[in-house]
């Protein structure tokens, strides 16, 4: 396209623009008396989807089979299967071997004691990376002992000794198959999208009808949350496979299974392990939701603290879980690494002793232990006597500032309200939705053509078309200003690091703890400090979702070809000229999938607000649990999952024509 081309074809998308949002204008200012349905959709012509879902569940329940047994039998049966691993894994680390039932349960055998556990854990993160992983995950499980998380921390890591096996495994497998079938991942593609956007709280209330109240379900809960990377991950490192080790496979005659087993996936393996990075953290994300159906552990220790709004044990519980995940983290990329350098028939002549000397250590340490345990409880428990607190600390400093800034943080409370989120808030609300459907539906045709558009003008009117319209806009409203915020916060903190190494590595330090976090623990400070209300939902969220917004800036900037800020400097560029108009029009793309990132992360934790008061679609799901209406908390969360795919494909979009028009390749700017 030459130049004149392309300015004709600028100015006519600026004209049908113009002539939009005139339109918009127009309807929004004089036509609620002639268009009352374009402002609120028409109850005769919503879309029952609530009550569909609501009398599918009843009919599943109640008569729902396949002949030898029904549908609830089944849904049991997997209970069982998941819950029996689960009670040896938590007899194990946390119970011990119990019998009898209940308050008349005897302990048999003790569990493993915490100088067992912590010296098979050195000794992993020995064979894995060497002695300083060794000593930071046995630092790590001795801080969750030294803080008195214990017995929590156990609890929790036998659910996800459970949770991420069988999402690894599901994960692979449902990879394999779209691998195999462009089919089969067309067909899972929207149910994945759909996985990772729906709020958790939405589908525990099935989780709930379906398999009880109980660490099972929880279990359940996790896996269905930490799948859809996995299956993702999967597909792409197959198919990133060199082709010239598929032609060997089929050289030397493998079968299909051979050569998925034998060839792909063993070539996949640093790709897969990626996966299961992944499966780890967002199943340790998990734990504080699932404890609302019965997990226990960490996460109701952090939950617990927020209803009697004990900031300081919910401190010390959030913590150990990032603790746990910096742990669990550290071993499993270590693990990734050997897996690639280990050859593995090198050993095969050795004694067993040396074939398996940290084996042999662990059950040797096992022995001992369990031997010293009987003559000393203190080998057995972590003694309580050593435990420490900072409680009173976390308690006294906002106490203290509650006493000495009261005025000034109602001050900025009532102000930021007062001018900045009510009247937004009001100006969304009196907006028509028919006319923003068709903005976004614009919005999408000028980014993508007609499937993006009708891609998200479909989704803006089932929205409408559910009776969900009023509290997704309160939704946006709170997402938006926070997102906003967040951006406006976190993308000159990511400018001033990409270039600092020194302060790069404190910043990720803090965006890695801030991101591992249980996103319950964002919410105790800010209502000791703001009370319930908007306010404290927004600062909860900025907390929780500034994370994306400073990594991507930084990394964009830090990806940029030195060669092209070479020649700005040789141009006689300024050091302000060389950051706006060379370095952020670069790094722009990247900046625009951290802003993404930040909207995610943002409506995730808008669902976990509704506990401090907000009036959202968050609220709608979180009542929902509270009551077990499936269709009502189905219906809101798939509301919140629309928001999400709608923000997502724009922004997908406009990156990628920003990347076209920069002249980058596909994956410039984009961060692993």
């Amino acid at each position: 396209m030459d130049s004149s081309s392309a300015r004709r074809s600028f100015k006519g998308r600026n004209l049908v623009w113009l002539v939009a949002l005139t339109l918009f204008v127009l309807l929004w200012q004089f036509g609620e008396t002639l268009f009352a349905w374009a402002f609120e959709y028409p109850g005769a012509y919503e879309i029952p989807l609530r009550y569909w879902i609501r009398d599918f569940m009843n009919w599943l329940l109640d008569d729902a089979g396949f002949g030898l047994f029904s549908f609830t039998e089944m849904t049991r049966f997997i209970a069982d299967v998941i819950d029996f691993p689960y009670r040896v894994a938590l007899s194990l680390l946390s119970t011990g071997f119990l019998e009898g039932q209940g308050s008349d349960a005897v302990q048999v055998v003790p569990p493993l004691s915490w100088v067992a556990i912590i010296g098979i854990i050195a000794m992993m993160g020995l064979y894995a990376g060497g002695v300083r992983l060794a000593l930071l995950v046995a630092g790590c499980f001795g801080f969750i002992a030294l803080f008195g998380q214990w017995d929590s921390a156990m609890v929790t890591l036998a659910s996800i000794l459970i949770a991420v096996p069988i999402g690894i495994v599901g994960g692979l497998l449902l990879g394999i198959l779209g691998y195999r079938s462009r089919g089969f991942e067309r067909a899972i593609t929207p149910i994945l999208d759909l996985m990772q956007t729906i709020p958790v709280f939405a589908y525990l209330v099935p989780i709930l009808f379906l398999f009880g109240f109980s660490p099972t379900a929880a279990i359940v809960a996790t896996i269905i949350y930490a799948l859809p990377p996995m299956t993702r991950i999967s597909i792409v490192s197959l198919r990133s496979v060199p082709p010239e080790i598929k032609d060997l496979g089929r050289m030397i005659g493998c079968t299909r299974r051979q050569m998925t087993w034998r060839v792909l996936v063993p070539s996949a393996r640093p790709g897969l392990m990626v996966g299961v990075n992944q499966v780890i953290m967002l199943s340790l994300n998990m734990v504080i939701i699932a404890s609302m159906i019965g997990a226990g552990g960490l996460g109701y220790e952090v939950l617990a603290a927020l209803r009697r709004l004990d900031i300081g044990t919910g401190f010390e519980a959030g913590f150990a879980i990032v603790a746990l995940a910096i742990a669990l983290d550290r071993l499993s990329q270590a693990y990734a690494a050997r897996s690639r350098q280990h050859s593995g028939d090198d050993d095969q002549q050795l004694p067993v002793w040396r074939r398996y000397p940290y084996s042999l250590s662990a059950v040797a340490l096992i022995a001992v232990t369990f031997v010293l345990g009987l003559g000393s409880v203190a080998f057995q428990s972590y003694p309580s006597a050593a435990e420490i607190s900072t409680g009173t600390f976390w308690g006294d400093i906002l106490r203290w500032i509650n006493i000495n800034f009261f005025d000034q943080l109602e001050g900025l409370k009532n102000a930021l309200l007062l001018n900045l989120l009510i009247p937004f808030k009001r100006f969304l609300l009196d907006l028509p939705w028919l006319g923003v459907a068709a903005l976004l539906a614009l919005a999408g045709w000028s980014l993508g053509r007609w499937r993006l558009a009708a891609t998200v003008a479909a989704l803006a009117f089932l929205i409408a078309a559910t009776g969900q319209w009023e509290k997704a806009m309160i939704t946006v409203y709170l997402c938006g200003i926070s997102v906003v915020l967040a951006g406006l916060i976190g993308i000159p903190i990511g400018i001033l690091s990409a270039e600092r190494e020194r302060v790069w590595r404190f910043v990720r330090v803090i965006i890695d703890t801030l991101q591992t976090l249980p996103s319950f623990v964002y919410l105790m400070p800010a209502v000791m400090l703001f009370r319930v209300g908007d306010f404290t939902a927004m600062l909860a969220v900025i907390a929780y979702a500034i994370s994306p917004a400073i990594r991507y800036t930084a990394h964009g900037l830090q990806r940029i070809d030195p060669q092209l800020v070479e020649a700005g400097t040789v141009a006689g560029c300024t050091p302000i000229q060389l950051l706006f108009k060379i370095k952020l029009k670069l790094a722009l793309p990247a900046i625009m999938l951290g802003l993404n990132q930040t909207i995610m992360l943002a409506l995730s934790m808008l669902v976990i607000t509704a506990l401090v008061g907000t009036r959202d679609l968050g609220q709608e799901v979180y009542i929902a649990l509270t009551k077990a209406d499936t269709g009502r908390g189905l219906v809101s969360g798939l509301a919140v999952a629309f928001i999400a795919i709608i923000a997502d494909r724009l922004i997908s979009a406009g990156a990628a024509k920003t990347r076209a028009r920069l002249g980058l390749s596909p994956g410039a700017g984009d961060e692993t």
